[in-house]
């Protein structure tokens, strides 16, 4: 069970903070990454829930202020954030602090600890449309201007890069959601002609690739 007084303290001050972010990474991406975490946890011995839980809270709380390096500024949100102190030792405030900088999919090696295992594996998609929603957002956010071809060329690409069969998105729990989720990609990914009527049909996008 969580810590009722640092999932008050979160819920107030934390959680708000998504509002300032994309529609990829905004607060029904939190309350999915949360979920998805404390699930996860279940399949690890003697993990702390207000552990998982706070890493999970904290994990893209900085993307509105440089995306490409959200994962270290949102690490020290967390661990500039003195009331943490209150909730966690020296050693669980450095873990958390890690396993914050660990989740991104694109990072290269292993997560140092469970904690970063799990929230990399619980960020993950596993909803095909909500995904390509969330590409969507982003795109429009980040790369204002591009014309509606160059918008789906680049979900394609972003697609297949990152989920594709040699895709750099790893996973390290137990989760038939997400098989099902890459299983679903991989078939429309074979196909650009198929992938762009999908993603045109999901995000109203009126253009052909």
């Amino acid at each position: 069970m969580i810590n009722l007084e640092l999932q008050s303290y979160i819920n107030k001050n934390i959680i708000p903070l998504y509002a300032l972010n994309d529609g990829g990474h905004s607060l029904s991406h939190i309350d999915y990454v949360v979920r998805r975490s404390l699930a996860f946890a279940k399949q690890y011995e003697g993990i702390n829930l207000d552990m998982v839980y706070t890493v999970a809270a904290f994990h893209d709380i900085a993307h509105h202020i440089d995306k490409k390096n959200h994962e270290k500024l949102s690490a020290e949100v967390f661990y500039s954030d003195e009331r943490m102190k209150s909730f966690f030792t020296q050693e669980q405030r450095i873990v958390i602090k890690e396993a914050i900088e660990d989740h991104r999919a694109s990072l290269e090696g292993v997560p140092r600890s469970d904690y970063g295992k799990i929230i990399s594996s619980a960020d993950r998609s596993t909803d095909a449309e909500e995904f390509l929603r969330r590409t969507h957002a982003y795109t429009l956010r980040y790369f204002p201007g591009i014309s509606e071809e160059e918008i789906v060329e680049r979900a394609y690409k972003h697609t297949l890069e990152k989920y594709g069969d040699k895709g750099y998105a790893k996973h390290y729990v137990i989760d038939e959601e997400y098989e099902k989720f890459r299983e679903y990609i991989n078939s429309i990914l074979k196909d650009k002609a198929v992938f762009s009527e999908k993603y045109k049909q999901i995000n109203q996008v009126k253009t052909d690739v």
